[in-house]
């Protein structure tokens, strides 16, 4: 039994019908590269008459020249046709693509429901569209929709339709779990049932997430004999999504001995979900398996001990492998081994046994307990263990600030910040206007500092989100603002908190300054910097 696995991605089709994500066709073009740089082997474009950006996908596609063989997706011919009369069938050729997926119905209830149609009707229909496609040279991988169900409801019927897709040339069989409701045994026995019936045949799995099972069902399908996964980056698609394939490409590989995609494309593979996750503006969850930022990251006090001496005690594979890494967490869990372990990360020296070692221990857990948290922002981490071991140099003071909201009745309301500052014993008074109050703290303190500090003009602003800690003390209450800061190079986040949310926004504000300026050695230094390393990069 081969043990070659067929990657067909359908991020660009299927993973588009996700509830909030709508990608031009430029984005399904930096999209399909990336997917061809990981190494599938199908790249399912989209339906090529559905509308003008996917017409203007696969008119684009071609100039990529890439190695996956990019694929246009379409259904049967209508009921009662003529199949070389049929549109879709004729977009689906002249799309100029060299594979074709075609949808079809083996649910006898959807038949008989949603075409209306007879069961002998249908069966042509898949036969006549299948022949005319492979007469036009496409390979044709034919999706038989609702297929699990439909083999449940009627499984004569059900294989018939296999069988007939093969007879008309159909170069893979895909068994679709289109609704998500079937478990994994009966996929298993399912699949096993159509490879002896169709034993020549090669067969496909695409499955759906309803009940949290499209992994597992891929998976079961693969070990009955299935030997294409149809899927999408990040599990996307319509209501909970598809298999996701950052799941089951490394399973495959690393646990069950497949050849999936090239073992040296196997390390791009969390780059390649945060980078389709960036371009689709949909936040990963951070606990997603291997490709999650929080997949590798240890926060108990006695799981990180374990992991300095053998990472294998608490990690079931190397986070390398998957192009993902470490990550040890510091709060309120935190333990001795976690904050040294954050301080060798950042090259500082800090004895395990000093009274310097406790104090900081207790300081995180003070501030955790007051609403810090310090797993999602690093650099405000870094900061308090450098002043905790004496190596934070202080460029600048805080003195005060003062804010101006004002609102005039039929225009925008205007905020302006005034910001008090001493720099190298030098008293420093600024104003600056802004979009909003948070905006204008932000464009105050750059004006103060960039005169003496230059660099910061390449840093901004990139991510503001704040969360509300008692919210049964309604507008007294806590929060937590957390801001994310970029320049060319480096990404960071900072931590403020605050039953004002302005002074919680500042707080976060000044640590991402002075983050920025680590390095820095005096004043007089201006843009110049040491040649140690800024810290930590919080992606």
């Amino acid at each position: 039994m081969s043990k070659s696995i067929s990657i067909f991605d359908t991020t660009l089709r299927d993973g588009t019908q996700g509830e909030g994500i709508s990608l031009s066709a430029d984005d399904k073009l930096k999209i399909a590269r990336k997917l061809d740089d990981l190494g599938v082997h199908y790249i399912e474009g989209g339906n090529p008459g559905s509308n003008n950006k996917d017409i203007e996908f696969f008119k684009r596609v071609q100039e990529l020249h890439l190695n996956a063989k990019i694929t246009a997706f379409g259904s049967t011919r209508r009921k009662n046709t003529v199949t070389e009369q049929d549109e879709g069938l004729q977009r689906m050729i002249n799309a100029g693509v060299p594979a074709a997926t075609l949808v079809g119905k083996s649910w006898d209830f959807h038949v008989h429901t949603a075409l209306q149609t007879t069961l002998e009707e249908n069966l042509a229909m898949i036969f006549d569209s299948i022949s005319y496609l492979k007469r036009k040279g496409l390979e044709v991988i034919f999706d038989a929709e609702h297929f699990f169900d439909g083999f449940k409801n009627n499984p004569e019927y059900a294989a018939a339709v296999l069988t007939r897709a093969r007879e008309a040339g159909a170069d893979w069989l895909v068994m679709c779990d289109t609704n998500g409701g079937t478990l994994p045994q009966e996929i298993h026995d399912i699949v096993t049932s159509i490879g002896v019936l169709l034993p020549e045949a090669s067969l496909g799995i695409h499955t759906h997430n309803d009940c949290e099972l499209a992994v597992a069902n891929t998976l079961s399908a693969i070990g009955a004999g299935a030997r294409q996964v149809q899927g999408t980056i990040n599990g996307y698609g319509e209501r909970c999504g598809n298999a996701n394939l950052c799941s089951i490409i490394p399973t495959l590989q690393l646990k069950m001995g497949y050849h999936c995609i090239p073992g040296d494309s196997l390390p791009q593979l969390t780059n390649t979900a945060r980078f389709i996750s960036e371009v689709a503006n949909v936040n990963m969850p951070v606990n997603q398996p291997y490709v999650g930022t929080a997949a590798f990251a240890h926060k108990g006090g006695i799981h990180v001990s374990a992991i300095l001496r053998d990472s294998r005690t608490y990690e079931h594979i190397a986070p390398e492998l998957v192009g993902n890494k470490q990550r040890v967490l510091v709060s309120e869990l935190a333990g001795q081994s976690n904050v040294l372990s954050k301080a060798q990360e950042m090259g500082l020296s800090l004895d395990p046994s000093s009274e310097q070692a406790r104090k900081v221990i207790d300081k995180i857990k003070n501030l955790e307990h007051q609403g810090y948290q310090f797993e999602g922002a690093d650099a405000s981490l870094e900061l308090l263990l450098r002043e905790a071991t004496g190596e934070m140099n202080e460029l600048f003071t805080f003195e005060s600030f003062k804010m101006l909201v004002e609102k005039t009745a039929g225009r925008p309301v205007v905020s302006e910040a005034f910001v008090k500052l001493k720099v190298g014993g030098e008293s420093l008074y600024t104003a600056a206007e802004g979009n909003g109050p948070v905006n204008a703290l932000d464009n105050a303190l750059r004006k103060a500092l960039q005169t003496y500090f230059p660099q910061l003009k390449d840093m901004h602003l990139s991510d503001y989100k704040v969360r509300v800690l008692d919210e049964q003390d309604q507008t007294a209450a806590k929060v937590r603002v957390l801001i994310e800061s970029k320049d060319y190079s480096d990404t960071w986040s900072t931590v403020g908190v605050s039953s004002n949310v302005i002074e919680a926004s500042w707080e976060a504000l000044v640590d991402s300054m002075r983050y920025a300026l680590l390095g820095q050695i005096s004043l007089e230094q201006g843009i110049q910097t040491s040649n140690e390393p800024r810290g930590l990069v919080n992606h």
